[in-house]
């Protein structure tokens, strides 16, 4: 990774009819960046993760899971999930999430 590193995040989006698409796009010693694809009702189901984790919806909608919230999210949206709090992402138009982690 270099100071200058670009990333088009259209274009890194993949999908898949069968399953989510996760894609690193950096890992430093701090952080991790990952980038989260998910077609129309395509989920992944609450549970807790050992870290922090901020997301960042680059495209579409979905339903976000974080504890006993639900948070119905769009482009251009941002929300945060502390570690060990179950946390989960519904699609619910064509999704494209960047995942902003604590390292782990």
């Amino acid at each position: 990774m270099s100071k200058m590193d670009r990333w088009d995040l259209t274009r890194l989006a993949e999908f898949s009819k069968t399953q989510r698409v996760k894609k690193d796009i950096c890992k430093t010693k701090t952080f991790s960046i990952v980038l989260v694809c998910l077609e129309t009702g395509q989920e992944i189901l609450p549970r807790p993760e050992p870290y922090d984790v901020c997301f960042y919806i680059v495209e579409g909608q979905g339903i976000f899971t974080i504890g006993d919230e639900q948070k119905n999210l769009k482009r251009g949206s941002m929300t945060f999930a502390p570690a060990h709090i179950a946390r989960g992402i519904k699609s619910i138009k064509r999704l494209s999430v960047l995942g902003i982690q604590e390292a782990h």
